[in-house]
């Protein structure tokens, strides 16, 4: 496996240093990748406080593999309500995504994460009804509509390749949450996926499959986000999404 992944890496190096950018004068000879999204990509809890994105966040180890400059725009707490306003508004975003060679996209577990407390709230531990209201909860967010706006926004200012990374199970595998998230996160990330497909060169990091039932590994613990090996998980696979923009592109 670390042999096809230093190939794949090999690979994309080729691909990435074959194809001279535009914009190289503004990015200093090197490519510009722009992370987009929540405390995911931030390295949340990584480091010893929480001031500035964690340089272990797999934004950064995709950087250092494909010999790339990042920019790291992700901010803990965000929705996806938060980013779109961002990209519609916010001048620094603009500018970033208008300048990036390569965009990842990490948003909607925050959203997700409010849908289960609001669901298990009302529910009063009823767990038919809580699945229920999620259930109910997911068709009526506008998560996802959110989503298609903000790769649409994206789109008015680059042709870049994106790479969205749809949800992880984030519960340990003996908290009861985590048998719930298993029932709808297919369900999320299959309309994930038919976003990505929607658009022009935006491709799945399938986090999902490849968390699995490992989060005692790739979760920190009493916690949601990944932890220094989840990070590097996610930019492996991250890694091999571009990899395949540029096997089919060129």
């Amino acid at each position: 496996m670390k042999k096809l992944f230093q190939l794949l890496i090999a690979v994309f190096l080729v691909l990435a240093l074959g194809t001279p950018s535009v914009s190289a004068e503004h990015n200093h000879g090197k490519d510009l990748l722009v992370s987009l999204g929540d405390s995911v990509p931030y390295g949340y809890n990584l480091g010893k406080n929480n001031n500035h994105p964690s340089k272990a966040a797999f934004p950064y180890l995709i950087g250092e593999k494909a010999d790339l400059r990042v920019r790291n725009l992700s901010a803990y707490g965000l929705q996806t309500s938060d980013l779109l306003t961002a990209i519609k508004t916010n001048k620094k975003y603009q500018k970033a995504i208008h300048h990036a060679d390569y965009i990842t996209i990490t948003i909607g577990g925050n959203d997700f994460i409010e849908i289960l407390r609001a669901a298990n709230a009302e529910s009063g531990g009823d767990p038919e009804l809580f699945k229920f209201l999620i259930q109910q909860k997911l068709s009526t967010s506008k998560a996802f509509n959110n989503l298609a706006e903000i790769i649409n926004e994206i789109r008015t200012l680059s042709d870049a390749p994106i790479v969205l990374y749809n949800m992880y199970n984030p519960f340990q595998t003996n908290d009861p949450l985590h048998n719930i998230a298993n029932l709808f996160l297919p369900q999320v990330n299959a309309t994930f996926a038919e976003l990505a497909h929607s658009f022009n060169d935006v491709h799945i990091a399938d986090a999902y499959s490849a968390f699995g039932s490992n989060q005692e590994k790739y979760v920190l613990p009493q916690d949601i986000h990944p932890t220094k090996a989840g990070q590097k998980k996610l930019a492996k696979i991250g890694i091999k999404a571009f990899h395949v923009e540029h096997v089919t592109h060129h």
